[in-house]
């Protein structure tokens, strides 16, 4: 073999690697290569009983193996003139002349999704991120697109199944995880070359009815106060932060003293127990602003000294063993380890709010009042969303930022306000 053909032969294999194509059934590059040649399609529709049918040549990957087959086609009743019927049949046709249509997408869903998107993109999330999407997967996905090859995922499919969903007893962020988890996978494919377009963009979810949506609990600032009095150190702490920035429980347990700023917080890593990662998005991974009291309440933690029972005796423990620039913030009260959120919130959380007639106070609760916490302040929505950092603001507004009567009442105190004024000038 020259030394050429040895160079060509492993960029071709390097390739394969790394779109996850090595002995998984996905064609590698000589095979789209020679898919590729196709022919300019123009057969000519015909009548079958009451419909205008179209036969025409379409690929398929089974196994691996590359297959041209004979597609059919109803296009129009019988009684529609041929001449608007070539019309139709033009149309179908164009993605597959124009080359608007992938070779790859004839790929089969679940072959896609098991043999390159589970072992190359998952692998990438956060371990609670996966363990999500797997359920999605094989409880909504696979059901309804498992036999379908990725070409007929087409907008409007993907659209009438979630238009199916209008009765549906899922809830609307419920919904809102299947659709992402599916843009998911289809970006992906867009990404290594088998889509051209992803069809979820777009794709809206059904509206809720009026009737039936749950306000999520949100936590009053009233209330707020008697809770953190109610917390001992270092989780009043915690619940503090929480609250005044939104993060979610895994992003606080990885909060090291370099992430902390004067007026600002840097969220690049999350813990959940014993799981360590990159935060859940790319647009969670972000700096955001902090009121200067949650810095000062942080950084007191380097001085307290909190008093634990064992048995008849009490000891004494620094609640910040180490604070280098790599050191956690918040630490096990014993030994200074990586914090279990389950554990606080059993012990601590959720005990402090029965007590006060909030049983539903959890580490979720805090972080959408937060959200509404801004809206009562007035922020705009884009800032909102940068704040919580969502990927898109509909993830803000329709999920966390809960309706507050106090808010609108203002909103429409400031409009007559600025009625009257207009009059009286």
């Amino acid at each position: 073999m020259t030394h050429a053909r040895q160079i060509r032969r492993s960029a071709k294999e390097d390739r394969a690697i790394v779109l996850g194509e090595a002995n998984t059934g996905t064609p590698l590059k000589g095979d789209f290569e020679r898919m590729a040649r196709r022919r300019f399609q123009d057969p000519k529709p015909f009548r079958r009983g009451e419909w205008w049918c179209l036969q025409y040549w379409r690929d398929d990957l089974t196994e691996g193996k590359h297959r041209r087959r004979k597609a059919w086609a109803k296009l129009a009743a019988a009684s529609m003139p041929e001449r608007e019927v070539r019309k139709v049949a033009a149309e179908l046709l164009r993605p597959l002349n124009q080359g608007l249509e992938s070779i790859g997408s004839a790929t089969n869903f679940t072959s896609y999704v098991n043999e390159t998107y589970i072992p190359v993109v998952m692998p990438l999330m956060a371990k609670s991120t996966q363990d999500r999407s797997r359920g999605i997967i094989a409880n909504y996905l696979h059901p309804v697109f498992g036999g379908l090859c990725l070409r007929d995922l087409t907008t409007l499919t993907i659209q009438r199944y979630f238009s199916e969903m209008t009765g549906s007893k899922l809830s609307h962020e419920s919904k809102d995880k299947i659709r992402d988890v599916l843009s998911s996978i289809l970006g992906s494919a867009v990404q290594y070359g088998l889509l051209v377009k992803n069809p979820v963009e777009g794709v809206r979810l059904p509206a809720e009815r009026s009737g039936r949506r749950k306000s999520k609990p949100v936590v009053s600032p009233e209330q707020f106060d008697q809770l953190i009095a109610s917390i001992p150190e270092p989780y009043a702490t915690m619940v503090y932060v929480a609250i005044y920035t939104g993060l979610r429980v895994s992003e606080l347990a990885g909060l090291r003293w370099n992430d902390i700023q004067p007026d600002s917080i840097t969220i690049d890593e999350r813990y959940c127990r014993g799981d360590w990662g990159a935060p859940k998005s790319e647009a969670s991974n972000a700096t955001i602003g902090v009121n200067r009291c949650v810095i000062e309440r942080i950084h007191r933690l380097r001085l307290l000294t909190v008093q634990v029972r064992a048995g008849r005796a009490v000891r004494k423990y620094k609640v910040v063993k180490s604070d280098g620039p790599d050191d956690l913030v918040f630490q096990s009260v014993q030994k200074g380890l990586p914090i279990r959120d389950n554990n606080i919130l059993t012990r601590f959380l959720k005990p402090a709010g029965r007590a006060l007639g909030m049983p539903w106070v959890n580490w979720r609760c805090l972080r959408t009042s937060h959200a509404t916490w801004l809206k009562l302040v007035g922020a705009d929505v884009k800032d909102a969303q940068a704040q919580m950092r969502h990927s898109r603001a509909s993830t803000t507004l329709d999920i966390y930022q809960q309706f507050v009567p106090e808010s609108q009442k203002r909103v429409v105190e400031r409009l007559s306000t600025l009625s009257q004024s207009h009059l009286v000038h």
